[in-house]
């Protein structure tokens, strides 16, 4: 311990400066006396009280050598060296090295743990994994929370995109993936970090952006995409002559608007056909029933919704019917049309390279204006032709202009 008196000399204001920047010297060299100092635009009194504390003339810059420092200090009555001194005049220095490995370390083994909770949501596989976990530490995710939490709140996040996105996902109302997720129905509220790390990875896995969504709308739109509802009552999903044989009160709707509850309660569904058609856009299911046509008929409206998932998976879940889809010719069509190909057996509906520049042919024959192709481009597995072709055009060609053509294919398959 420093005596008294000679603490009460060291805490002098015009010593402060000295210690102050030894100090942040100490704590980046590990606590060790050690490299040069320089202290610049000291007044008289500061250099009176350093040439004296040093026994040297002392400019208005003045360089101190710290190891030399530690010395003198240690033949004086402080009786310590430099880093005593700082300690007790400034305050505890931290080893900020050491503290920094720690931290490293820290971060690596909760970023171990990250990728085993993604390894057992079955989300190993994933290509959007790495740079979801890689945002949420440039973020500062690690810095923010405790180890524990950070481990809880990832390990959550993880399952609740596996139940949603990975090769298990099925259809949940927000509430149900929560309540299994986090032990609480409100444990996805939007005010939540969950909340927020469950939208980037949807984000992510559906539609390749970095970016949540800024707006009530859109977020309400990715969690649909994702296979969420906000409810199992307020959406529905369109269809057209589906007569399942254990659901008699569907037969007398020839078109039904079915919420997620009366979806739930027909699962699963027990049908005659062995093909439903799925279109995009509800104008070509419109035109089917204007036409008397009787084929089995699902709309998506635009990317599927969690109600419309259901459907599709009470439709095929028996594994004796098999969809067949057609969308709009432009990059979110390409999009939507993947999600329905890879979730379901499923074959293209007139959506093939051949059937996409003969639209092109046939716009520009009825001098229809040209509508340029827009968005992220897409990928087309089932055709690699047809994204080539889109790509090589570049000419989007909406659903409801290829009506005629989808109609009479349905009539020679109702």
């Amino acid at each position: 311990m420093i005596p008294s008196g000679a603490l009460t000399y060291l805490k002098s204001p015009q010593l402060r400066l000295l210690w102050a920047s030894a100090h942040t010297r100490l704590s980046k060299n590990g606590r060790v006396a050690r490299g040069r100092l320089t202290l610049t635009n000291l007044d008289d009194a500061q250099r009176e009280a350093f040439g004296q504390l040093l026994d040297r003339i002392v400019g208005a810059t003045h360089t101190v050598d710290l190891s030399q420092l530690d010395q003198q200090l240690r033949a004086t009555a402080a009786g310590t060296g430099l880093l005593g001194v700082v300690e007790a005049v400034i305050g505890p220095v931290q080893d900020r090295r050491t503290d920094a490995a720690v931290e490293r370390e820290r971060r690596a083994l909760l970023h171990e743990h990250a990728n085993a909770a993604l390894l057992a949501a079955g989300l190993d596989g994933c290509p959007w994994t790495s740079e979801w976990l890689d945002r949420l530490w440039r973020q500062g995710l690690p810095a923010r929370l405790p180890s524990a939490d950070v481990r809880t709140i990832i390990g959550q996040a993880a399952t609740a995109l596996g139940l949603t996105v990975g090769a298990h996902s099925r259809t949940w109302s927000r509430g149900e993936l929560a309540q299994v997720v986090t032990g609480t129905a409100h444990g996805l509220d939007d005010d939540t970090t969950l909340n927020r790390l469950v939208l980037r990875g949807l984000a992510l896995a559906l539609t390749g952006s970095t970016d949540i969504p800024a707006g009530a709308a859109e977020r309400r739109a990715l969690w649909d995409a994702a296979g969420v509802a906000g409810d199992t009552i307020a959406t529905t999903v369109l269809t057209y002559g589906l007569r399942p044989d254990n659901v008699p009160w569907l037969h007398e709707r020839a078109e039904a608007h079915l919420t997620l509850r009366e979806v739930r309660r027909i699962t699963p569904l027990r049908l005659p056909h062995r093909t439903v058609f799925v279109c995009e856009n509800p104008r070509v299911l419109e035109a089917a029933l204007d036409n008397g046509i009787v084929a089995p008929m699902v709309c998506t409206m635009g990317n599927p919704t969690t109600v419309t998932l259901a459907l599709l998976d009470a439709i095929t879940t028996s594994g004796q019917v098999q969809l067949a889809y057609h969308g709009d010719f432009d990059w979110p069509g390409l999009a939507i049309a993947n999600r329905i190909m890879t979730r379901y057996p499923t074959r293209p509906w007139q959506f093939t390279a051949s059937y996409y520049r003969a639209a092109v042919e046939q716009a520009a024959a009825r001098s229809i204006p040209r509508q340029p192709l827009t968005g992220r481009p897409a990928h087309s597995p089932w055709d690699l032709d047809l994204a080539e072709a889109m790509s090589e055009l570049g000419i989007s060609i909406h659903e409801e202009a290829l009506i005629e053509s989808l109609l009479t294919d349905l009539q020679t398959k109702s």
